[in-house]
């Protein structure tokens, strides 16, 4: 059973906004081994949020997808960054919040 919540929500929309990123990446002239990096971490993460049997678990995952989009950011240069940068940020907000480095009532 799975139980909606806010940090869900959260990761939710990080792990989308990856793969939209990286599926992005993969059909741009950009860097493509990277875009394909992006994606099966980012698929990996959102599975990870459901099924238990996913290896090195969500957090990990999650810390992944954080590595390959920043390395996305510097590869890329300066054409279209404003994705990344929301997957960033959202999945920087998930690992704070899940952490408990920030509590904020009714969302952790």
């Amino acid at each position: 059973m799975i139980t909606l919540s806010w940090l869900l929500l959260i990761a939710l929309v990080g792990g989308v906004l990856a793969l939209v990123d990286g599926i992005l990446r993969v059909r741009g002239k950009g860097n493509t081994l990277v875009g394909i990096i992006e994606i099966v971490v980012a698929a990996l993460f959102i599975l990870s949020l459901f099924l238990p049997g996913i290896p090195f678990g969500s957090l990990v995952l999650a810390i992944a997808t954080l590595i390959v989009i920043v390395v996305g950011l510097i590869v890329r240069g300066g054409q279209g960054v404003g994705i990344a940068i929301a997957a960033l940020a959202v999945i920087a907000l998930w690992i704070v919040l899940v952490n408990r480095w920030l509590v904020i009532p009714g969302i952790n």
